[in-house]
Parts: structure tokens; C-alpha cells; sequence
């Protein structure tokens, strides 16, 4: 089809010209002086997108890596996890944990809110002889759009003192929403390449608090390629144990010098209000978030219920082969019944625009009921807030 494709998944994202290039050269040698001035940039940059002083690691590999190597570093065989049951990843990390042989505490949430701190505190107080040796948490529940309020399940953890480690999921929050390791008391987060980071998929990250690297010395779960002590051994002077993904690191670099100069606070911004002018096109289209509390609506994505008798799936097929526009579908249990918009990474006004008129020419052609003026709508709201 002539034109560019709209990606407006909740990543993969757009990656920016600026990345491409970056990647665009020869690999050079992962044991020379170029590859640990590479290294040891791109490391300083990623502590000031987690907002942390300590280790952040550099894995080839999907977030799903990501997650194994958070539980294989800080547990043992046996250990107990509290997770929460609140979104399809959210019940992936389980999957994993199990898988590891763990001992899982799960406790059931309502999809379409986020987490509440109070029930966090309730569990921990109760748990006076601290079975729970870690809570893992999702921040930005990338299938269904709400975003949980991680400070306060950090000021949870400290209020009860409980010795728990606090495991956060930050993939498709990163460099996206207000996130910060150190001052929320998270031990280990985990996050991916291929959203906020504006980078193909390949590489995940584990920040590293103190207490989880003294975690680590006692842990007793099987490991090699995961194992936080070998890479932070050869980081130490700008190398990996193994062979590392070269030109993904120099598009992460480029990326990193791309959110350094328009500020973090200016991104989280930006995020936000292109979310809001999102949210202003599907309350004037007339249809149901999927996400409930207004408050707990993510500025990565929106998750949109299309109305009973109609397939979400076949809305989504009508646009991707019309109008060469690729929108994220449900997931598990919500799979048919929603579509989402994913807004965030490399992303601005004109982008959004041709997203929500895509959406609501598809709306149309795929007879789904709606009100006209969604995208009017969404650009009174984008005129109105010029930054």
C-alpha cells in the first residue's frame, strides 16, 4: 500500500530516524576501548531513566527474560511471592515464577482498576512471620491499560516494614510515565527495549537495588546466562560475559541522548496529554475504556470495549487491511472484546491525529456503533492544551 504503516500497537513502537541511523554502522569489537566508552554511556544513561545510583543490566533478550532474571537472582526453590491477578502479564510473571519453582500467593484483582494499596498492606501485615520473601508488581498493565500507583505500594512495603523485595514490571511504562527506582523502594525492575526506549526488541534491563544484590548472594535458584554477578563483573570495566547486541547499544545510546535532550519531565508530559486528547476522541466516539477509574488510565495506551455483538478482532482486521494501521488487540480472557491504542514512544500531535482518524473511518467500515466527532474532539483538546 503506498504510504507509511501506522504501528500504533503498545509496542513495538515507531523507532525514530535518528535510532535507525544510529544503528546503520559496523559492529566493532565487543573487547575494544570504542565498545567500553559505548558501554559504560550507555549505562550512566539508563540510571537517569530509571532515576537510580545503582547497577542498571543490560541483557540480549525480551522483557520476558527480564522477569526470569529479577526472580533467579533474589529467590530460592520454595520461596513465597506475592503477585496480583490483575492483567494478562501480570499473570505471565506468575507463569514464570511458577515455572521456577516457586511458591506464588496470588491474589485476585479486578481487571479494570488498579491495584489497591490497602489490600498490599493487609497482606504484609498478616504475614507476621514474613513468608512472602518478595511482591512483584506491574506498574503499566499493558493489557488493559491501567497503570498501578507504585509509590504507594512502596511506601506499603516501608509502612510494615516488612523485609520483602519489591519487584516492579516498568515495560511499557519506561521513559513513558513517572517512574522512579530509588525514591519508591524498589529492589528490582524490570523493563524492555521496544517501547518508551524508542528501540526494536532485543534487549531487557534489571535495576538493581543494594538489597537485592545482597539477596543475591544467598539465592538459590539455578542460572548462567541470567546471573547478575558475571555481568556486573565484566561491566565494571565496559565489557559483557558474552557476546552483546551491539548495534541495538548504539541505537540505545542515540535514544537515551533523544530523551536527554527534551527532558524526562517534558516526555511524561508530552505522554499525558497526548493520552488525554486520546481519551477526549473515545468519550465523544461514546464507547466503554476498559480501564474504569479515570485515575488509573495509562498515558501509553487505552484500551477501548467495542459493544456486545460485535468482534474487536474484526474491527482491528478492517483496519490493518484498509488502512495499513496495526492497533493491539485483547489479550487472554479479553481476547474479541477490546482494541487498544498505543501512544507513546516516538509520538507527537500529527501521529495521534492520523491514529484516531484511522480508527474512526474503521469504526465505520466495520459497522461498529459509535458518535461522529472523536477526532474533532481530540484536536479541540490538543489545540486547547499547546504546551
Amino acid at each position: 500500500m503506498p504510504g507509511r504503516h501506522f504501528l500504533q500497537l503498545p509496542g513495538p513502537t515507531n523507532i525514530p530516524d535518528r535510532v535507525l541511523r544510529a544503528m546503520d554502522r559496523p559492529t566493532i569489537d565487543h573487547r575494544g576501548p570504542e565498545f567500553a566508552d559505548l558501554s559504560r554511556a550507555v549505562l550512566r544513561g539508563l540510571q537517569g531513566v530509571f532515576r537510580t545510583q545503582s547497577n542498571v543490566i543490560v541483557y540480549p533478550g525480551s522483557a520476558s527474560g527480564g522477569w526470569e532474571a529479577a526472580l533467579v537472582n533474589t529467590l530460592s526453590p520454595g520461596d513465597r511471592v506475592l503477585m496480583f491477578d490483575h492483567g494478562f502479564f501480570a499473570a505471565q510473571w506468575r507463569r514464570v515464577a511458577e515455572r521456577m519453582g516457586l511458591v506464588v500467593d496470588e491474589v485476585a484483582c479486578d481487571w479494570r482498576r488498579g491495584i489497591d494499596p490497602a489490600l498490599v498492606h493487609d497482606k504484609l501485615a498478616s504475614d507476621t512471620s514474613h513468608q512472602f520473601k518478595a511482591v512483584a508488581v506491574v506498574h503499566n498493565e499493558t493489557s488493559t491499560g491501567v497503570t498501578n500507583r507504585i509509590a504507594d505500594v512502596g511506601r506499603v512495603i516501608a509502612d510494615t516494614a516488612h523485609p520483602a523485595l519489591f519487584l516492579v514490571d516498568v515495560v511499557s511504562s519506561l521513559a513513558s510515565i513517572e517512574y522512579r527506582h530509588d525514591d519508591w523502594g524498589v529492589d528490582v525492575t524490570v523493563a524492555g527495549s521496544q517501547k518508551g526506549l524508542m528501540l526494536p526488541p532485543g534487549l531487557c534491563f534489571n535495576a538493581v537495588s543494594a538489597k537485592a544484590l545482597e539477596a543475591s548472594k544467598a539465592a538459590g535458584l539455578p542460572k548462567s546466562y541470567w546471573n547478575w554477578e558475571d555481568m556486573l563483573a565484566f561491566n565494571r570495566d565496559g565489557f559483557f560475559p558474552y557476546t552483546p547486541a551491539t548495534n541495538l547499544l548504539f541505537g540505545l545510546q542515540e535514544a537515551l541522548v533523544m530523551l536527554e535532550n527534551e527532558g524526562l519531565p517534558n516526555v511524561f508530559d508530552r505522554h499525558h496529554r497526548l493520552a488525554e486528547a486520546a481519551r477526549s476522541a473515545v468519550d465523544a466516539w461514546g464507547l466503554e475504556f476498559y480501564c474504569e477509574r479515570p485515575a488509573d488510565r495509562s498515558d501509553t495506551l487505552t484500551a477501548v470495549l467495542v459493544p456486545d455483538g460485535h468482534d474487536a478482532n474484526r474491527f482491528r482486521s478492517i483496519v490493518r487491511d484498509r488502512l495499513d494501521m496495526s492497533l493491539g488487540g485483547g489479550l487472554g480472557k479479553l481476547k474479541g472484546r477490546l482494541f487498544r491504542i498505543g501512544h507513546l514512544g516516538d509520538f507527537n500531535e500529527l501521529m495521534l491525529s492520523g491514529t484516531l482518524s484511522g480508527i474512526e473511518m474503521g469504526l465505520s467500515l466495520a459497522g461498529v456503533p459509535h458518535e461522529k466527532g472523536g477526532v474533532a474532539a481530540a484536536l479541540e483538546y490538543l489545540i486547547g492544551s499547546v504546551p
